[in-house]
């Protein structure tokens, strides 16, 4: 390709020689970065009652990491607690995807998805429990998106047998719209995923 062929749209150009629109989006991200730090101190001490129960891994270090593709958008993550092994994931994490929403999941497989999944299936056994919560439901445990083919409404499913699917993912979202609620948003289901794993 010759460089006459490499021509901005009217949009990219502008974009191009905007420099705040990149400051702008730096900044964003680094407020994500530090809601995310406090909200780690919330969930620590929300998480500290399972802690003490056999069978729940230690809340650890949290994680927070970001990137920029997350189909093609930019993203930040913290995970917290997390257990990632060859046999074994029980993960909560907390995840902002520029341009959509922000989201909680609890994720489970191997050793945690068998010992969790009768807790999971008293507490979803109230259909009013089952409000606002989705199941993952695709092959990839690590797509994010809520589209058709990666979640289902619990509300809309019957069966709640945990134990047979190839993993749990559970997972609520908020628009981005509703930025000065997503303190709240995040400690309230986080503490619902704890009362959730002790039903």
């Amino acid at each position: 390709m010759s460089p006459a062929k490499v021509t901005l749209s009217p949009k990219e150009l502008e974009l191009v020689t905007d420099a705040s629109f990149i400051l702008t989006k730096n900044a964003v991200i680094d407020k994500v970065y530090a809601l995310f730090g406090v909200l780690s101190e919330s969930y620590k001490e929300i998480y500290a009652p399972l802690e003490k129960q056999t069978g729940f891994p230690s809340a650890g270090s949290p994680k927070i990491a970001r990137g920029e593709q997350y189909l093609g958008l930019p993203w930040v993550m913290l995970d917290q607690p997390r257990l990632f092994t060859k046999d074994d994931c029980f993960a909560i994490r907390s995840f902002f995807w520029w341009g959509n929403f922000c989201s909680i999941t609890l994720l489970l497989s191997g050793f945690s998805q068998k010992a969790m999944a009768p807790a999971l299936e008293r507490y979803f056994s109230a259909n009013e429990n089952r409000q606002n919560w989705y199941l993952g439901i695709a092959a990839d445990p690590w797509q994010h998106h809520f589209e058709e083919n990666n979640y289902q409404l619990l509300s809309g499913l019957s069966n709640m047998a945990f134990t047979d699917l190839p993993y749990i993912k559970l997972a609520r979202k908020i628009p981005l719209q509703q930025w000065e609620q997503l303190p709240h948003f995040f400690e309230t289901a986080f503490r619902e995923i704890v009362v959730m794993l002790r039903a």
